[in-house]
């Protein structure tokens, strides 16, 4: 399998930019909580100076919130991630409606294709699967059948006279005969 590479943390918040920065995506109470857990849980990823910044009342969100991507870009992939990891915490439906997330949720990592991965187990359908099925009940009527006791033989009438929904009137009759010649031997 070949080797895949998926897009830095950096280029994922890149392609994600406007889909965060449209109006309504993000709530002002929303992008507050980020910016207080990326400074208070992660403060090496913003300062209180930076958070402050940021969490200005008197800029418009829209800027802000690209301010603050254009910020985290700019210090590195480390960065971005945790804007990420904060994201999901914070608004998980969003986190998973973003573009970058339906393209890396499309190639999946194991290169195994899900559609057919749900058919390997039953790949030869069900005419497999009776097929086997009618083998294995033959055997055990077989065995059930073959037992020279008499009480068994007779068991193994009872049985198959009242299975005609089971199988089929001629096979019925075959069975019925073997086992009264076999009954005959004895």
């Amino acid at each position: 399998m070949p080797y895949r590479t998926y897009p830095s943390y950096c280029d994922r918040l890149r392609q994600d930019m406007y889909f965060l920065t449209r109006n309504g995506r993000l709530s002002e109470h929303l992008v507050d909580k980020i910016i207080l857990q990326l400074n208070r849980v992660y403060p090496q990823i913003l300062t209180n100076k930076e958070a402050e910044k940021f969490r200005n009342p008197k800029a418009l969100l829209h800027i802000r919130l690209s301010d603050l991507i254009s910020h985290l870009q700019k210090k590195g992939d480390k960065h971005c991630q945790e804007f990420y990891r904060a994201l999901q915490i914070n608004a998980e439906q969003l986190y998973n409606d973003l573009p970058s997330r339906k393209i890396l949720k499309t190639s999946a990592s194991t290169g195994i294709d899900t559609d057919k991965e749900k058919y390997i187990l039953t790949d030869r359908g069900p005419m497999f699967f009776l097929a086997c099925f009618s083998v294995a009940a033959g055997l055990a009527l077989f065995m059930y059948c073959w037992n020279p006791d008499p009480k068994v033989i007779g068991g193994a009438k009872k049985i198959l006279g009242f299975s005609p929904i089971i199988i089929g009137r001629h096979v019925r009759n075959i069975c019925m005969v073997y086992m009264e010649d076999t009954s005959r031997k004895n």
